[in-house]
């Protein structure tokens, strides 16, 4: 099953069940896929861009959810959290701290990366290798702690 017939399968389910931040968060995925399909190209897009629009759409919420709790308004941040985490069910499944370690001592090994300067080098074979399974933060902070 596609991931638009597995969102259309949940907004069905959350209207039944009238889960309005189900619905609201299944409603923003559906109109990210369908703009992204529109301005793309004839074929549509493809499962790799799926999963860079869902990462961006719980990053987007994480961070509004991350400044509404420093300005003290958990009632605004607890449904942003709450739609993060709806969206996050589409997404693989995420690596932990120590996975994402591994790959990245193995790709500086095999980039034969020496410091900083070579960051770009890794950052960029770490972030095609775990797309969508990794936290782009995550992954940064593990290269800097390696390299330097």
């Amino acid at each position: 099953m596609s991931l638009q017939q597995q969102i259309m399968t949940a907004m069905k389910s959350a209207m039944k069940e009238k889960d309005q931040t189900a619905l609201a968060a299944l409603r923003a995925v559906k109109s990210e896929l369908l703009l992204a399909q529109t301005s793309g190209s004839a074929e549509g897009i493809t499962e790799d861009e799926e999963i860079k629009i869902l990462s961006k759409l719980v990053k987007q919420r994480k961070d509004s959810a991350s400044i509404y709790t420093e300005q003290n308004r958990n009632d605004l941040a607890e449904p942003e959290l709450a739609q993060a985490e709806i969206i996050s069910q589409f997404l693989p499944a995420q690596l932990s701290e120590e996975d994402i370690e591994k790959v990245v001592v193995d790709t500086i090994e095999k980039v034969g990366a020496e410091g900083m300067k070579d960051m770009g080098k890794v950052m960029g074979i770490v972030n095609k290798q775990l797309a969508g399974q990794a936290d782009g933060k995550t992954i940064s902070m593990i290269v800097k702690a390696k390299l330097s």
